[in-house]
């Protein structure tokens, strides 16, 4: 029992280090960076909030799961911005790649009976396929969108995105997984370009 535990620990602790990984997006006061462990809590929040979004049969309590998940493997490999000049390498071979070794280490830490089933997880949410996680990824694009609007632009105006640009990037992965949201964020991004 003592060594699970400890494995357990040492889980922890590594995953403590999300709190570490800075990301592009300001924090809706702008006052600084957005850490990936924010990130994550504040989208299971917006599981929570918007289930009522959520097509049938997506279970939330999953969903909350994976967005707890998804991002800890930037404690090895970091955050790629979608928007930045390396956005293109956002979602390329080599990154799910190095993503996918960061997950196999990093939920190997746990014992496999825990392990496994987060890493499967993970892995469902990187696929996004399935309903829990078509909703799932809709909600991390829609967290920095709303992030933005809050924030003045924040890093729309840093990377000089387009409204064209939000709706190829962005807008379609939110409006596959919870379309009403992305109709609420287009008409106020829309606004917010149209001012510039």
């Amino acid at each position: 029992m003592t060594d699970r535990i400890a494995a357990q620990f040492a889980f922890l602790d590594e995953a403590g280090r999300l709190k570490q990984v800075l990301r592009a997006s300001r924090l809706a006061d702008g006052s600084r960076r957005e850490n990936s462990a924010e990130h994550s809590w504040h989208l299971a929040l917006y599981a929570l909030v918007f289930a009522d979004q959520a097509p049938a049969g997506v279970n939330i309590d999953r969903v909350v799961r994976m967005l707890i998940l998804h991002d800890l493997v930037e404690i090895d490999t970091g955050d790629v911005p979608i928007h930045s000049a390396d956005g293109q390498a956002h979602g390329s071979a080599e990154v799910q790649a190095a993503e996918a070794a960061a997950a196999d280490r990093i939920f190997g830490l746990l014992p496999p009976d825990l392990g496994a089933p987060m890493r499967a997880l993970w892995q469902e949410f990187e696929d996004g396929q399935t309903p829990d996680a078509v909703f799932a990824r809709a909600l991390d694009r829609a967290q920095p969108v709303a992030l933005n609007l809050a924030g003045r632009g924040g890093t729309w105006v840093d990377y000089g995105v387009t409204l064209d640009q939000l709706d190829r990037r962005v807008g379609t992965r939110i409006d596959r997984g919870a379309p009403a949201l992305w109709a609420h964020l287009r008409e106020r991004a829309a606004d917010w370009f149209s001012r510039r």
